[in-house]
């Protein structure tokens, strides 16, 4: 954390914002919390105002993956198939919070919650829609079993060439007397 930012979150007065970078099938999209559009990090970050909304970011004092939703609201139904139709599971998000000093962005805002988009939830009301997006936390991964074994084909995967496996087929059936002398011939 910067020293500006440490100052601006100890000050009295602390104007936050909230930014959003989101990745769907045609690129990323960068949204904030305000209105109008700020330059940041080398991007346009886009103001959504009272449409955006993201729910609370826990932490815990456990290991665990907790999740996050976003929401946005008010759009015009019309564009939901547009919307839709980018949208693709497990695709990057990440949220940082900011804050502002005299209506100038302070470096650096802190990536509080870095993830993958999961299913959305849609509801319609009329002419306007509303899109909440479920994002996991990149700790769910920790949930997933690894599809990896020890064998010399899954070794070649990331270090072709490498040896170190090539016998592991061979000493699956090997008898050792462990301690005894024995006439025992090996596969190897």
């Amino acid at each position: 954390m910067s020293t500006a930012m440490l100052t601006a979150i100890q000050s009295s007065a602390l104007y936050p914002a909230v930014f959003v970078q989101l990745t769907f099938q045609s690129g990323p999209v960068y949204i904030w919390s305000g209105l109008g559009t700020v330059n940041w990090n080398g991007q346009n970050w886009i103001g959504v105002g009272a449409l955006g909304g993201v729910s609370a970011i826990e932490e815990g004092s456990s290991v665990e993956a907790k999740g996050v939703t976003l929401t946005l609201s008010g759009f015009d139904s019309t564009l939901l198939p547009d919307v839709m139709g980018e949208f693709a599971l497990l695709l990057p998000v990440t949220i940082y919070f900011g804050a502002f000093n005299s209506g100038v962005l302070i470096d650096n805002p802190i990536a509080s919650f870095v993830g993958q988009m999961d299913q959305p939830m849609v509801e319609i009301n009329g002419e306007t829609a509303t899109i909440s997006i479920n994002c996991e936390s990149a700790l769910i991964a920790l949930n997933e079993a690894t599809d990896r074994r020890y064998t010399n084909d899954d070794q070649q995967r990331d270090w072709p060439g490498d040896l170190g496996m090539s016998y592991v087929m061979s000493i699956q059936e090997i008898s050792l007397q462990w301690g005894q002398q024995t006439n025992v011939t090996s596969n190897i």
